[in-house]
């Protein structure tokens, strides 16, 4: 099992507006002319990362996006009004993949990233744009192009803070449902948890994810993206491995499980700083 959250959803830019086939016309002027103004863009859709995102709930219910079509143009040379972005915001470490859920178009890796992901159609052409020396009163016009539209997936892979792993019949599954309010099966005999379990733990008014990653080593937990990983034996938990820079929020974490377990270190100093506390857990 992966942990992995996707959604299906429809995206729909905006059409282009179309041009305008007008003419001068104002009192007391003896000659006119074209004047019609081209058409306005559509608006495009565009996908953003936001790290304050943790699911995509936001796409379960609804799955048709549609951007704002482009004015069209009018009288006087007046351009048409661009169709307004539609931006949709995902949790960071979102992929998106075509409607055959399987060839990638892009993956989210950075805070704040966007990527454009059906373009907007362009404005068509007013009559003015169509006049020449030997065609003085053009008639002629464009319609604006339609903005693409098609299905689209969105695949999210779980960002956990905390990975919990050791060797079967640990207490694993223990460690997670005392620090959170996940309920995995518990058992005594090995091999309890046949799918990995999730719980959420909330420290510093913060969320903490921690993951039962059922396996004994960082390298072969398949699916899920883990921050920190905690070597649990039963008796006390011990850092094992860090990816990200550590913060602040996990190591004041670490120090309530270890608080927990009666392996409270005094050498600890919340007020001291990241990089010297998590050097404190790690050679614990």
């Amino acid at each position: 099992m992966k942990f992995l959250d996707q959604a299906k959803i429809y995206i729909k830019a905006g059409n282009g507006g179309s041009g305008s086939a007008s003419f001068r016309r104002e009192k007391f002027v003896e000659y006119g002319g074209p004047d019609g103004g081209d058409g306005g863009d559509g608006g495009s859709i565009i996908v953003q990362s936001d790290r304050n995102l943790n699911t995509l709930i936001d796409f379960r219910y609804a799955q048709h996006f549609k951007a704002k079509h482009g004015k069209p143009g009018s009288k006087r040379n007046k351009t048409g009004a661009n169709g307004e972005d539609l931006i949709l915001k995902v949790p960071l470490g979102t992929q998106v993949y075509e409607e055959d859920n399987n060839t990638l178009i892009y993956d989210f890796t950075k805070n704040k990233e966007k990527y454009l992901v059906a373009s907007g159609g362009r404005g068509g052409l007013g009559n003015v744009r169509f006049k020449s020396s030997t065609n003085r009163a053009p008639r002629k016009k464009t319609n604006g192009k339609l903005g693409e539209e098609f299905w689209i997936w969105l695949q999210l892979k779980v960002i956990a803070d905390i990975g919990i792993i050791g060797k079967p019949n640990a207490g694993k599954s223990s460690l997670l449902a005392a620090l959170t309010r996940a309920k995995p099966k518990i058992a005594n005999y090995p091999f309890t948890t046949i799918n990995p379990n999730l719980g959420v733990s909330y420290y510093g008014g913060k969320e903490i994810t921690l993951a039962d990653a059922r396996k004994e080593k960082p390298n072969k937990v398949s699916g899920l993206v883990v921050k920190h990983f905690i070597f649990f034996t039963g008796k006390s938990p011990s850092i094992l491995k860090s990816i990200s820079q550590p913060n602040d929020l996990p190591i004041q974490f670490f120090c309530i499980v270890f608080t927990l377990f009666g392996h409270s270190d005094k050498s600890f100093k919340p007020s001291s700083s990241c990089s010297e506390n998590f050097e404190i857990l790690k050679n614990h």
